[in-house]
């Protein structure tokens, strides 16, 4: 049995949402099953790591597959001719692109819809015309959908039409803790990155999707109000930085008190977590939300949003607002921010929560998918 793997988003120093979901469960899956033969497709020169096992053969595909005209290119055309050069038995791609070769087994991974709901959360109108285009024919050509979250099935089944029992929740994790959080000495942490100060954090990509014009607002509002020394730390790239996120945060009275680290490693981001008052999450949409299951374990409180996936992800362990409400944000950051009790009540409820998720879990999930269809 030979299975092709879509790996264009193992990219090292660049595993975000999906790549690292990818890392983590294809790394799992190929050790594991050794009597399994593994052709990793990238799109780029790999990094070794990303070659889990002696089961496992990278090939590389000399096309880059980041623009819709691209992508078009690579899965219609290159990889359908790879599968067939490699004589691939089944294909599984962790994210919703996939070959155009129907007479390969395929199974795909869709996180979320949110470009249905928004097109304002994806980039150009291309994007938008290829993911309307191609997302329906994926999840009607894959023998099975893996996803997320419960919301994120509901979604699939509501908005391309696809038969219930043909999905299946593998739920997904946040990174793992690498230290033991209370070694960490999180004064030296705050000196780092927030000039000594205690401050709340926000990590993800700084877009629309995220709320940052929310965070922003709020913040600022919570700044009148408390008037303390208290700053924000943004870590992200400022991929989509230009238009209305740049003109809040320049018109903001206390933008002098935030902070952006641009993209940093996951240890460092555990560090900022476990030294902070608390995550400010309040996106708009999301398929699943690592960024809380990882501020869980990094024992720090969550505020985030009542919508989509968040709130079957978060369960009671953080404070819920909505997204649209930059009061409701505002008090929110108040109330961690003056009860001390509130935040270590969350911080456990925060611990004993992240117990449901593993990548272990996750992995074991979507191999119980892949094992259904190996002949």
């Amino acid at each position: 049995m030979r299975i092709g793997v879509n790996t264009r988003l193992l990219l090292s120093g660049k595993l975000e949402g999906i790549g690292y979901f990818a890392y983590q469960v294809l790394q799992r899956i190929t050790t594991r099953h050794k009597d399994i033969e593994f052709v990793f497709f990238f799109d780029r020169k790999y990094d070794k790591d990303f070659v889990f096992s002696d089961n496992v053969k990278p090939v590389v595909i000399p096309l880059q597959a980041r623009h819709p005209y691209l992508w078009k290119i690579y899965f219609d055309y290159l990889l359908p001719l790879y599968c067939k050069m490699y004589k691939i038995d089944l294909f599984f791609s962790p994210e919703n692109y996939l070959p155009k070769a129907k007479s390969l087994p395929m199974i795909c991974t869709i996180h979320d819809l949110n470009f249905i709901h928004d097109n304002s959360f994806i980039g150009n109108g291309l994007h938008q015309k290829y993911f309307m285009k191609y997302f329906p024919v994926n999840a009607k050509n894959a023998v099975h959908i893996a996803t997320v979250s419960s919301f994120s099935k509901e979604d699939i089944v509501s908005s391309l039409k696809i038969n219930p029992d043909k999905i299946t929740v593998v739920y997904a994790d946040g990174n793992a803790c690498d230290a033991d959080v209370s070694q960490y000495d999180l004064q030296t942490i705050r000196d780092t990155y927030a000039f000594g100060k205690e401050y709340f954090y926000f990590v993800g990509a700084i877009s629309k999707r995220k709320n940052l014009v929310g965070i922003f607002k709020a913040f600022d509002l919570f700044k009148e109000k408390e008037n303390s020394e208290v700053k924000l730390v943004i870590v992200g790239n400022k991929k989509w930085w230009q238009g209305e996120i740049e003109d809040t945060y320049k018109a903001m009275k206390y933008k002098d008190d935030v902070i952006f680290t641009g993209r940093i490693s996951r240890t460092e981001i555990q560090k900022i977590s476990a030294a902070s008052l608390a995550l400010v999450f309040p996106s708009f949409f999301e398929g699943f939300g690592m960024p809380v299951l990882e501020a869980f374990r990094s024992e720090t409180a969550v505020i985030t949003s009542d919508v989509t996936s968040l709130p079957e992800i978060a369960g009671d362990a953080a404070l819920m607002v909505k997204p649209q409400d930059t009061e409701a944000i505002a008090e929110a950051m108040q109330s961690l921010y003056k009860d001390r009790e509130l935040r270590k009540k969350l911080i456990e409820k925060g611990k004993q929560r992240a117990e449901f998720f593993s990548w272990d879990k996750t992995s074991e999930l979507t191999w119980n998918i892949i094992e259904k269809y190996i002949k």
